[in-house]
């Protein structure tokens, strides 16, 4: 009965988290409308999809102030990089599939090589500056370099699009912004039934920001209630947590939570035809994922507080679940590569392969 406090924080935190992130999508969507396929998705739709991992890993770290709270970003990130290269193609696959729109999708082999080898270059780095213990602002530093890197290579060897007509899509149920309000739905509260512009675009863009981060802030805590063998909250007392490490709560229900509105993104995408964008997305999320939301608060900490000192438990869970989050990449790649056409078949692969890291974090971490 411990655990039922925290997981109903954890389910009305993803339902927030996944409705506030729909509406980030549909603002950056607008202001990113004359990006080229692929690159689309590999920076407007990864960025918007992957701020959850962000701010769950910045709160994992200053909100808990140590390495272990470090140990909980790196679980998110780990254990949302395999849902992202593993589950998202696989479902969007199945949906293409189960909605008889095709039995196959097709995949540039330009964006898979390309997002692919930078994925593993960025896996490489974090794997070197977490061995070699810069886990300072030089570290942080040079995984947010690697990524404008990445940007800007995509940006200055994208083909050039004429400017596109954004599609307006009046809602039918829009009575009023409050009722918007209570049904979650930040598009109509914020928008209405007007027409997107860039002004209204940014707002919702930052009002759906502001929801994002307190719904990842109470998934921090609830994970960390999940955690701990007994624990307090809202005057509630003696509470029976799993007595888990946080790291193991996050590689698997944090990373699982914050990976919604990337799978909803993509599945999207899949669903009119935009296959580059739809697998894009989710390997441009992991790039961005180790990248920023690594980098990012990495180099934040290292500022204020000072150079992250690791454990050793820590250092061993850490360098252990990237490695294996290396090789599965590299799995992963060969699925994407090999063939012309991806179907059921691969994507069956691909969930196994999840299903093998889940299993793989239980029996050797959870004691």
């Amino acid at each position: 009965m411990g655990i039922i406090i925290p997981i109903l924080l954890i389910i009305i935190t993803s339902i927030f988290i996944w409705k506030a992130s729909d509406g980030f999508d549909k603002a950056s969507s607008y202001l990113g409308r004359n990006l080229s396929d692929g690159v689309k998705g590999a920076t407007i739709n990864a960025i918007s999809s992957s701020m959850p991992e962000l701010l769950t890993t910045i709160f994992f770290l200053i909100f808990l102030k140590d390495a272990e709270g470090f140990s909980g970003g790196i679980g998110t990130v780990a254990g949302s990089a395999v849902f992202n290269a593993m589950i998202i193609p696989a479902f969007s696959i199945m949906v293409v599939y189960f909605y008889k729109i095709s039995k196959t999708i097709s995949i540039s082999k330009k964006v898979i090589y390309r997002d692919s080898i930078t994925l593993l270059i960025a896996q490489i780095t974090i794997i070197l500056i977490i061995y070699f213990e810069i886990l300072n602002w030089l570290g942080g530093t040079i995984l947010v370099s690697l990524y404008i890197l990445y940007v800007f290579y995509m940006f200055v060897n994208m083909n050039k699009k004429e400017p596109a007509f954004y599609e307006f899509e009046k809602n039918p149920n829009f009575k009023n912004r409050f009722y918007s309000l209570l049904k979650l739905d930040f598009y109509g509260a914020v928008i209405g039934d007007k027409k997107l512009i860039k002004s209204n675009s940014i707002i919702l863009l930052l009002v759906s920001l502001f929801f994002i981060g307190m719904s990842c802030l109470l998934l921090v805590k609830a994970c960390e209630l999940i955690g701990e063998e007994k624990y307090s909250f809202l005057g509630i007392h003696n509470l029976n947590g799993l007595n888990l490490p946080i790291s193991i709560i996050s590689v698997i229900i944090a990373a699982a939570a914050t990976s919604v509105p990337d799978t909803i993104i993509s599945i999207k995408d899949a669903k009119k035809g935009n296959y580059n964008d739809a697998i894009s997305n989710a390997i441009g999320s992991n790039i961005f994922d180790i990248c920023i939301a690594l980098g990012l608060p990495i180099l934040l900490y290292s500022l204020i507080y000072g150079p992250i000192v690791m454990s050793p438990e820590v250092f061993t869970f850490s360098i252990s679940i990237l490695i294996v989050l290396f090789i599965l990449t590299i799995i992963t790649f060969m699925v994407f590569v090999i063939g012309e056409s991806m179907g059921v078949l691969k994507a069956s692969i691909l969930c196994s392969m999840y299903l093998f890291f889940i299993i793989y974090v239980v029996i050797n971490f959870v004691t």
